[in-house]
């Protein structure tokens, strides 16, 4: 059974390669840009917001009440839903994890000036700082969503082995809260996200593993370019599932037959994403059972939407 249940999660893994990246699951976004300190430094993260805010609305399709961005200002504005305040982050999360649903992706941007060291590591808000472990707790409420959690503040390295768990993936700008320097990473992942520069198989769509790679070639070429010792490493912390979740425009097939099995594919998708999540609580052969009807089902419409003339 064990090894039946093995085979088919490998089966599984292939077609939710294809089908996450071709058919991407309602994607919700979180911007939260701290205290910039300076004239250069704030317009330098307005603009990243607003690359990255665009983008998703525009380009990947997120609602309105799906899309959040709170920065420094006091009052609402264009670009800013509110001001980036702890409670108003935590509010954020809340509202947001009563829209997800299982499957879904959801990404959280962090802009800022980091500090602190491991659990106490955090991005300076206005009043009172979260710490990498608040972000760790409000993630929780997540368990059957795709996390794509970056932080692009400078010595943001210590949020990468608090957050990292199952479903998610963590990007730091930095490798330990030691590289305090100015970074330039936030500004190239946020280009990355928001053309198509990093689109290497000119697909449509941006991975998490594309973004991160461009991202850290472009950062290298600046500093091999100035002649500059590079002050800033930027770390991932699941490349696998980065290969998986991305970002861009959502393929729907104009055949009703395949656009129905897909739909009805993602569906079966979803029910494994939640069962997993009960793992835990359940009997490991009713788990094993039910994740093997789940996952032949779900083969079986691969099967069909090839048949029928759609991507698998």
């Amino acid at each position: 059974m064990m090894r039946r249940v093995a085979v088919l999660c490998s089966v599984f893994a292939l077609c939710a390669l294809v089908s996450t990246r071709a058919n991407a699951q309602r994607t919700h976004v979180l911007i939260v840009s701290g205290l910039s300190g300076d004239v250069t430094f704030k317009k330098s993260f307005d603009q990243i917001a607003s690359a990255v805010k665009h983008a998703a609305r525009d380009t990947w399709a997120v609602s309105d009440s799906s899309l959040i961005v709170l920065t420094e200002d006091s009052l609402p504005s264009a670009l800013s839903n509110g001001r980036s305040t702890k409670d108003n982050v935590s509010k954020a999360f809340l509202t947001l994890s009563q829209r997800v649903k299982a499957g879904d992706v959801l990404l959280v941007l962090l802009l800022g000036h980091g500090s602190g060291e491991g659990a106490g590591s955090k991005v300076n808000l206005p009043g009172p700082d979260p710490t990498a472990a608040d972000y760790a707790a409000w993630l929780s409420g997540f368990a059957a969503q795709s996390v794509v959690f970056v932080n692009a503040a400078t010595g943001s390295g210590d949020f990468l082995p608090i957050l990292a768990g199952p479903g998610r993936i963590i990007v730091t700008a930095t490798r330990s809260a030691v590289e305090k320097n100015e970074s330039i990473f936030a500004g190239v992942f946020a280009r990355a996200l928001s053309t198509d520069e990093a689109d290497a198989d000119k697909d449509g769509r941006v991975s998490v593993l594309e973004a991160f790679r461009f991202t850290t070639r472009e950062v290298a070429k600046v500093y091999d370019g100035s002649g500059r010792l590079q002050t800033e490493h930027a770390q991932l912390s699941d490349s696998t599932r980065a290969t998986v979740v991305s970002f861009g425009k959502t393929v729907v097939s104009a055949d009703p037959r395949v656009a129905t099995l897909v739909a009805e594919r993602q569906a079966l998708e979803s029910e494994v994403a939640v069962l997993r999540t009960r793992k835990a609580s359940m009997e490991a052969a009713a788990y094993d059972a039910e994740l093997e009807r789940l996952l032949l089902a779900i083969a079986e419409k691969s099967a069909a939407i090839k048949l029928a003339g759609g991507k698998p």
